[in-house]
């Protein structure tokens, strides 16, 4: 080989340098270029086949290399739709290849790329600067998961988004144990935090209607308690019956003539009544000694007239009036109050707290505000157990005897340990309608602790969570990428709808892929198939070039220095054939 062999070997080495400073000047003018991967160049020695002791350097080849897997810096922008991805993946693509009645049309091929700067076209598209549309995975927007495997171009649309009717509420609070009511407020009287039924609602009586003397009486002469000539008139249900009292042995004439001789006492006295009374009405001395008359049920009423001579009243002690049966402590607890009329929405606010209010929507996106006020109705220190009922106002606007206030829902019953026993996690409202639009069916969900009763000083109820599910319709406003790789579409009713799962392709040779225009690459046979990913989507981001001007430059200055060297072989190769040739002379 000789001189011959020197000579061809740098020519090589001018070639592989040259082919060098190509690979540093395309970095060095992409430096700017988003996503861009530098091309590094690797040098192979080529050696020919030669005995041992003849063996040579030999010549050089250059080859590129690619650094898929080096990430540029990650900035941050200012546009929603900007993308970068944190490790190796890429976004998925695809370039147009026409239009058709205005619409852009695809092929359906597959490119990859780490250029994220996407932005909205005019049809909904999501196109980056190299005029590349991404693709990735729809979204149901009814469930809100992933309905696809296989990547398609993304397209957002700008209509309306639909009104949805609200079906849940979470509704967690905390109920004070002693609910300072402004009607306890006023009175803190025991019992006076409670609702009190008989308010709102005319029961039916369960006892009986009853009258008692002021005084106690013994047991001696009836001529203690009544004196000869004094009249008493005892009605039942409006039937009176008329009693004068004489000093002889008795005669019954229009009215009833009673004894009251020496000889008769006031227990005689009293079972000479009781004779003329209708069965199951009773007069006696109670426990205390004082006279009593007692109905036979709770259906009678008594009418006492207690005759008067001169200024002296009877020894009954009986009062004048009529007295009606009555609703017992018991019942009246039990009783429950199912809704309050507008004349009497002021008594109930006083004997009741606020449980915050929602706007919740109709089917046609009509809002509507759900106010709720919790009434407690018995307590342990009245002898029952914690009980609340929740009440909603499903009509601001009724007057007189109008429904205003609605009760949902059964007894919240609560432990000694506050929470609900049993335990309530929801409580549904069917068919709700509130100021005359209806909402349709609507559950209250507490979660499992989600509803206590624990003391609170100032008496009011602490609402730790309260939202709903439904909206009004919605106007598009813009779109965006979320950090979990979604595309994000917002309303001017506040929503924000997942549309769209962006996807990145991984490869386990990542740097075998085949670079084209644009900053986009295609999978080939060395690196293999694309493994989709979900992950690693950074938004509002933008990946820089990972082309470092300082060490391109430093390449520079080696590729230049070696190509100078090359040169010189080449001067020196040729001076040495000059001097052969010259050898004949």
């Amino acid at each position: 080989m000789g001189i011959y062999g020197a000579l061809s070997t740098a020519v090589t080495g001018l070639r592989a340098q040259s082919f060098a400073l190509e690979n540093i000047s395309g970095n060095i003018a992409n430096s700017q270029t988003t996503g861009f991967k530098r091309i590094d160049t690797d040098f192979v020695d080529l050696i020919p086949d030669a005995p041992q002791r003849r063996q040579t350097a030999g010549s050089v080849l250059a080859q590129s290399r690619s650094t898929n897997n080096i990430q540029g810096d990650v900035k941050g922008t200012s546009t929603e739709t900007n993308m970068a991805i944190s490790g190796n993946g890429f976004f998925i693509v695809e370039p147009p290849i026409g239009q058709s009645d205005g619409d852009t049309l695809f092929a359906g091929a597959n490119y990859y790329t780490r250029r994220g700067d996407f932005e909205l076209d005019k049809n909904g598209y999501m196109v980056n600067g190299s005029g590349y549309y991404l693709k990735g995975l729809p979204i149901d927007p009814t469930t809100q998961n992933i309905s696809g495997s296989v990547p398609q171009v993304l397209r957002v649309t700008n209509s309306f988004l639909p009104a949805q009717q609200t079906t849940a509420v979470n509704y967690e609070l905390n109920l004070p144990q002693l609910p300072k009511t402004a009607k306890y407020q006023q009175s803190q009287s025991a019992g006076s935090e409670l609702l009190a039924a008989t308010d709102f609602l005319t029961l039916t009586p369960d006892t009986p209607a009853t009258v008692s003397g002021a005084t106690a009486v013994g047991s001696a002469a009836s001529s203690t308690i009544v004196q000869a000539g004094e009249p008493l008139t005892i009605a039942v249900n409006g039937v009176p019956v008329n009693f004068t009292f004489n000093s002889g042995s008795g005669t019954t004439g229009a009215d009833i003539d009673i004894s009251v001789a020496p000889t008769n006492t006031v227990d005689g006295l009293l079972a000479a009544i009781q004779a003329q009374l209708p069965a199951g009405t009773t007069i006696a001395r109670n426990s205390s000694g004082a006279i009593t008359v007692t109905a036979a049920d709770a259906n009678d009423t008594i009418t006492i007239t207690d005759g008067t001579i001169g200024s002296s009243s009877s020894g009954f002690g009986l009062a004048d009036g009529t007295f009606n049966p009555t609703v017992s402590a018991a019942s009246a607890l039990a009783a429950r109050v199912p809704t309050i009329s507008a004349d009497d929405s002021d008594a109930f606010v006083s004997q009741s707290i606020s449980g915050g209010a929602i706007t919740v929507y109709a089917g046609n996106g009509a809002p509507t505000n759900v106010q709720m006020r919790w009434a407690k109705v018995n307590s342990t220190a009245n002898g029952g157990g914690e009980r609340w009922n929740l009440f909603v106002l499903t009509n601001s606007e009724a007057t007189g005897t109008g429904t205003a206030w609605t009760k949902v829902g059964g007894d919240y019953s609560f432990g000694a340990d506050g929470s609900p026993n049993p335990a309530i996690e929801y409580t549904d409202l069917p068919g709700l309608t509130v100021n005359g639009i209806t909402i349709g069916d609507v559950r209250l969900q507490h979660g499992a602790h989600g509803l206590t009763q624990f003391a609170d000083q100032n008496g009011t109820a602490e609402v730790t969570t309260l939202n709903q599910n439904g909206y009004a319709a919605g106007e598009y406003v813009s779109v965006g990428v979320n950090d979990n790789g979604r595309v994000v579409v917002s309303y001017n009713n506040g929503q924000q709808l997942e549309v769209a799962q962006v996807v990145t392709a991984n490869f386990n040779a990542v740097n075998a892929l085949k670079r084209m225009d644009g900053g986009v690459y295609a999978a080939t046979s060395e690196s293999g198939e694309p493994l989709l990913d979900n992950g690693g989507v950074i938004a509002s981001s933008l990946e820089a070039s990972n082309t470092d001007i300082s060490e391109e430059f430093t390449k520079l200055i080696v590729t230049q220095q070696a190509y100078a060297a090359g040169t010189r072989i080449v001067s020196t190769a040729d001076q040495m054939l000059q001097e052969a040739l010259n050898m004949v002379r």
